[in-house]
Order: C-alpha cells, then sequence, then structure tokens
C-alpha cells in the first residue's frame, strides 16, 4: 500500500479538496464521485460525505493508497 503524508495548512481540509490535492482524483468532479460510490475510508470506515472536514490524526484509504494527515509545523 502506497503512504502518502499530507501536511495540512489550516486546521482541516474537505475531503474531496484532499483527494484532489494528492492526486489521487484528478478533478474535483471524480474526488466527489469517488465519494458518492463508496470508494473511500476515514478512519477505516466508508465516508459518503463529499466535504467531511478531515483533521490531523486522522487517515483515509483509497484503493492502494493511505494519506495520513498531519499539523502544519510550527513557524
Amino acid at each position: 500500500m502506497r503512504e502518502i503524508d499530507f501536511e495540512l495548512r489550516g486546521d482541516f481540509i474537505p475531503l474531496d479538496a484532499l483527494l484532489k490535492a494528492t492526486g489521487l482524483a484528478e478533478s474535483g468532479g471524480r474526488a466527489k464521485a469517488m465519494v458518492g460510490e463508496a470508494l473511500v475510508q476515514v478512519d477505516g470506515h466508508t465516508e459518503l460525505r463529499k466535504t467531511c472536514k478531515l483533521r490531523a490524526g486522522q487517515r483515509v484509504t483509497v484503493a492502494d493508497a493511505q494519506i495520513r494527515l498531519h499539523a502544519a509545523a510550527p513557524a
């Protein structure tokens, strides 16, 4: 399984935006379709909310990739 580390720029990122930002979805529309088709899991549970807020410490799994979300390093 491919591991992707993603650093948040704020407190959260919407699920569809994360899929697009990591390149797992080629567009926002495809990202929303992937969620709607129940292809995405958040912390081990299928997630159907396209814009659910993801925060540091959560894990998102899509096909053969897992994204780990991290808080931005303090400046």
